[in-house]
């Protein structure tokens, strides 16, 4: 792996916010590095892939003891204008990286990006439209917490362009969503799916199953109040204590081992019965209601990412390029001001982009076809042939000429089924 440089917008050695260059100089900083980044490289992409685009809102009412995202709890209140403000310079200044390329899909995440003032989201999508052309079909999904939801606030968000919602639900069960620290109960949770309803015809609900001190049978009762909802797609994760984060510090009594593979099998083959097919790891969708945008990343897509924290991949003929913004909210509007949002930037080597294409695609269960690895990374398939054999010998993978997908030991080991692609 090639050590990450710190690099500003116009690919100069990022300092402090303060000493970079003025806005102005920003935007013709990228337009320098975009052609640079068009010269000859170490890759050969015969087309560009999708682009999606991903708006990071970094704050929310209350920290969550189990969220390892970049978000901060508000205090009082948040600077809405001024972050707006740096939402449209910051993209002003990535356009020369993606000129001429069409937005497929468009995630406003956080944080709680459901916040955000009917006005302030209106802005948002109209300063988005003003700069970027997007497709006429675009998905355009917002993360939206049940405690926020209000019903003119939403309906001004679907008049101003979002199609689509995730709701953090993650239980029905009052108790439970106590222990996760959530803002909202069960009842709001319910009000929140059914307001949803009204106004959206295309949305998401979270649900978190192997909760601290949870049975199977209150998983399956979280799980059947989703369903009678009837919600296009459902994402069912897993709960798991992440490092830097208060469950981390202080652990609280989970289901063990058997108790978490009995609630993760009943998911899985309730999910099925009621109709929803499970296209990777933790999504299952009705047909034809699976997440485009998400489905983008998991298919070594590109992204360009504003927002404090914001992360991008850009594909160029020749190359492939990450971006990370600075996470502070405070720090990163200070950069957007200097001319300089982007805190890491670089290229990914050549020995990198079969693991990073493995690391997403892998978690497909449906998997990909194997022309795909070459669109996307610019390589033969041959370059990842002792990984792939291996991982075959070891019923960890199905290959034929048409697919490259994870067997169910596979979709069951998967982190070990990744690191196999890992180079040293």
């Amino acid at each position: 792996m090639i050590p990450i440089k710190l690099v500003g917008a116009a690919g100069k050695s990022a300092g402090k916010p303060g000493a970079a260059p003025a806005p102005q100089d920003g935007i013709s900083g990228a337009a320098g590095a975009a052609l640079k980044y068009l010269q000859p490289g170490a890759l050969s992409l015969t087309a560009l892939p999708p682009l999606s685009l991903y708006i990071h809102f970094p704050w929310c009412v209350k920290k969550c003891p189990y969220c390892d995202f970049n978000s901060h709890e508000v205090r009082g209140s948040f600077p809405e204008e001024e972050y707006l403000a740096a939402l449209r310079l910051d993209l002003e200044m990535a356009l020369p990286l993606i000129w001429g390329r069409k937005i497929h899909t468009i995630f406003i995440g956080g944080g709680t990006p459901s916040l955000m003032s009917a006005a302030g989201l209106d802005r948002l999508m109209s300063d988005v439209r003003t700069l970027l052309p997007l497709e006429p079909d675009c998905e355009i999904t917002m993360e939206a917490n049940p405690g926020t939801f209000e019903m003119e606030k939403f309906k001004s968000y679907r008049a101003s362009g979002v199609n689509r919602l995730s709701i953090g639900i993650q239980s029905f069960n009052g108790r439970h969503l106590q222990a996760l620290g959530r803002i909202h109960d069960d009842q709001e949770a319910r009000r929140a799916v059914e307001i949803a309803h009204t106004h959206f015809d295309n949305f998401n609900l979270d649900l978190m199953y192997a909760l601290p001190s949870q049975t199977l049978d209150e998983a399956r009762q979280d799980l059947e109040t989703a369903l009678a909802f009837a919600p296009p797609h459902l994402s069912l994760y897993h709960l798991t204590l992440e490092p830097n984060t208060l469950f981390a510090k202080y652990p609280p009594v989970l289901p063990d081992d058997d108790a978490s593979a009995d609630i993760a099998d009943m998911v899985a083959e309730r999910s099925a019965q009621a109709g929803y097919g499970r296209y990777e790891v933790s999504a299952y969708a009705q047909p034809g209601r699976r997440a485009r945008h998400n489905l983008n990343y998991w298919e070594f897509g590109d992204y360009i990412g504003i927002g404090a924290g914001a992360h991008s991949k850009i594909s160029f003929p020749h190359r492939v390029l990450r971006q990370a913004r600075y996470k502070q909210p405070k720090a990163y509007m200070e950069a957007v001001l200097a001319g300089a949002p982007v805190q890491e930037e670089r290229e990914l080597a050549r020995e990198e982009m079969g693991f990073e294409f493995m690391l997403n695609t892998l978690r497909l269960t449906g998997g990909f076809a194997p022309n795909l690895f070459a669109e996307r990374t610019g390589l033969a398939i041959n370059a990842i042939d002792k990984a792939l054999n291996a991982a075959e010998a070891k019923g960890l993978l199905y290959r034929d000429h048409q697919i490259i997908r994870p067997t169910q030991l596979g979709q069951h080991f998967l982190n070990d089924l990744q690191q196999m692609f890992l180079e040293d």
